[in-house]
């Protein structure tokens, strides 16, 4: 329990240190990703998943979330999480964009107009900026904003 308490960091120090832990040119793409997520959705809750499960196993890359949207499960239970997720990984980023009902929607409207990025049911993922036009990434994500929102 001590040691908890030594390494605790508020959220928004998680993700600057996440951030700037980066390797560049990702540093300063994770950063401008960032702040256009922030703008696409200002005044939202921010969240940082290290990417640990509760033993303390590394489960998934860490993510900084934006958002927040209540996952309803079959068996009626519920849990929070954030509505659009932002992630390093080993070849470039990746952008989740949660909860969105129709997992055909992203590819087909975003998938060939966004450029060189692989697009999945809730999954933009892509080497560099260069690579994908930015504004369809921004119109993707307050796309699954305003779906999420609706639920």
């Amino acid at each position: 329990m001590i040691l908890n308490s030594i390494f605790h960091m508020n959220v928004q120090e998680q993700i600057n240190e996440y951030i700037t832990s980066q390797p560049e040119p990702k540093r300063n793409e994770m950063q401008e990703l960032h702040h256009r997520t922030l703008q696409v959705i200002p005044g939202c809750k921010l969240w940082f998943d290290n990417g640990k499960n509760s033993e303390g196993k590394t489960v998934s890359n860490p993510n900084i979330g934006y958002g927040l949207y209540t996952i309803k499960y079959a068996d009626g239970k519920t849990r929070d999480f954030f509505q659009i997720g932002l992630s390093a990984n080993t070849v470039g980023i990746s952008v989740y964009i949660m909860g969105i009902k129709d997992k055909t929607y992203l590819p087909q409207t975003y998938g060939k107009a966004i450029g060189k990025a692989s697009v999945t049911g809730y999954c933009i993922k892509f080497k560099t900026l260069k690579d994908i036009n930015i504004d369809i990434l921004e119109a993707a994500i307050r796309y699954g904003v305003e779906a999420t929102n609706e639920n």
